[in-house]
């Protein structure tokens, strides 16, 4: 019973694991919550082929607060979306059907915006890295245009550059540059001062980046 009043049956197949892979009962147990939600983060970034590891967690974004929840070997972790209109995804197939999943441009975005999920601004850059042969330059700037979080953007702005992917940042660069948003620190955790300002993205550059390879 991983929730009170909603129960799963594990098959003998799944006995090792101690329940049914989250893909196959996310839909229910978000029905049980009454919640919209989508899988983003690193286990979206996986479905695209474009995370380096296998998350350790099956990453949701929901409409509702909810607490983590482990069952077995498997753990589902939730981030709190207010706006589920605004969000970007596609259905993708599971072995019970279908689920919705951040588009590579939308997972790219969140990466920045829940940055603890991924664990470190190192791990974001490089998962994005492996994300931009499936990013489209167009498809960012109407992502942005209509979820306009600027420090969000100037930091995604920020890490494509630095990866060298200049021609996905223009767009966004463009926006920017006419928005006129206030600076913005790279890591909002990261120390206050001493920062240099990187005045493309009016960025405080109080950490550095290094995608892994």
């Amino acid at each position: 019973m991983p929730r009170r009043g909603f129960y799963l049956i594990v098959d003998p197949g799944h006995r090792g694991l101690g329940a049914l892979p989250p893909s196959s009962w996310i839909n229910d147990l978000m029905k049980h919550h009454r919640a919209k939600y989508y899988v983003g983060l690193l286990s979206a970034a996986a479905l695209h082929g474009a995370s380096q590891q296998s998350p350790q967690e099956f990453q949701v974004v929901a409409n509702a607060v909810l607490r983590p929840l482990t069952v077995g070997r498997v753990r589902i972790t939730f981030f709190y979306r207010h706006r589920m209109d605004q969000a970007v995804t596609s259905e993708v197939k599971t072995s019970d059907g279908s689920m919705p999943v951040s588009t590579s441009e939308m997972t790219a975005f969140d990466l920045v915006r829940y940055r603890k999920g991924a664990g470190s601004l190192d791990h974001v850059a490089s998962v994005v890295a492996e994300l931009t042969d499936r990013l489209n330059a167009g498809r960012l700037l109407a992502i942005a245009e209509r979820n306009p979080e600027y420090p969000v953007i100037q930091r995604l702005g920020y890490i494509l550059d630095r990866i060298g992917r200049q021609d996905l940042a223009r767009s966004l660069a463009r926006l920017v540059r006419s928005a006129k948003p206030g600076p913005a620190f790279l890591d909002p955790a990261g120390r206050r001062t001493g920062s240099r300002r990187n005045s493309r993205w009016n960025i405080l550059v109080n950490a550095s980046i290094e995608a892994e390879s």
